[in-house]
């Protein structure tokens, strides 16, 4: 899979992308990482890449063409087997939210373009006619789109078969099934007198298994009830949400 960011500051790229997880999958070639900086397409000697904004108002633009030629220059290096088309994402607070399902859409693409806008945003024709998605990465201000492209790479990237190194861990993390994870122990068996569930140490599979899944549902249900709604429930689920619900009341 294929990555190509496109920021006017490709230094903050250093660093979260060449470390852990992601520099493994990268040496491997599982993924690639490009970062360009957008001013390279920029047409004047200043390489200016922002405007003031028709019509008036505070703060400055990103302009149209240096991002639709550094997006076209980046696609003509691509070559994609038969069927597959690049994503254009720009990065933007009005974009739709990002979470796991939209994760898991994208890992199945072969290339994704990221566009990191900032100032006051991008001109909208860079919306309206080069962009094929747009998304946000939650309802707060930042001050461009270049943390949200990490976040992006790096929740993408995990669930590119190959980058974990165990498959199944991808399956079983947080909201990878809707549910928050269930709490997780390692050793020591006892420290400062806070001792690990005994049924983690019984050896008991199918017991653990019904733990881990109680457990899950327990802290969605305290923590994100909102979830719940979007999860497919086994009849047992069910009456053990109910079991939460009465001693709630």
């Amino acid at each position: 899979m294929r990555f190509d960011i496109l920021t006017i500051f490709p230094g903050m790229f250093v660093g979260p992308l060449t470390e852990s997880i992601l520099k493994r999958a990268q040496e491997k070639g599982i993924i690639s990482i490009n970062v360009h900086n957008i001013r390279d397409w920029a047409r004047d000697k200043h390489r200016t890449t922002d405007d003031y904004p028709y019509g008036g108002g505070a703060g400055m633009v990103m302009k149209p063409e240096p991002i639709f030629s550094a997006v076209e220059a980046v696609l003509s290096q691509v070559s994609l087997p038969p069927g597959e088309c690049s994503e254009i994402i720009l990065l933007s607070p009005s974009g739709r939210v990002f979470n796991q399902k939209i994760a898991q859409a994208l890992a199945e693409k072969a290339h994704l373009v990221l566009i990191c806008g900032r100032y006051e945003g991008v001109d909208e024709r860079v919306r309206e006619h080069l962009a094929t998605d747009e998304i946000s990465i939650g309802d707060y201000v930042l001050s461009g789109g270049e943390l949200p492209a990490m976040v992006l790479v790096d929740a993408i990237s995990r669930l590119v078969p190959g980058v974990l190194g165990a498959a199944e861990s991808a399956i079983e993390e947080s909201f990878a099934q809707g549910l928050l994870e269930y709490p997780q122990y390692t050793r020591p068996p006892e420290f400062r007198g806070w001792s690990v569930p005994d049924v983690l140490l019984s050896g008991n599979h199918a017991a653990i298994a019904k733990w881990r899944r109680e457990e899950a549902l327990k802290r969605t249900f305290e923590r994100r009830p909102d979830l719940l709604g979007r999860v497919e429930l086994s009849e047992e689920d069910r009456l053990y949400l109910q079991s939460l619900e009465r001693e709630e009341r």
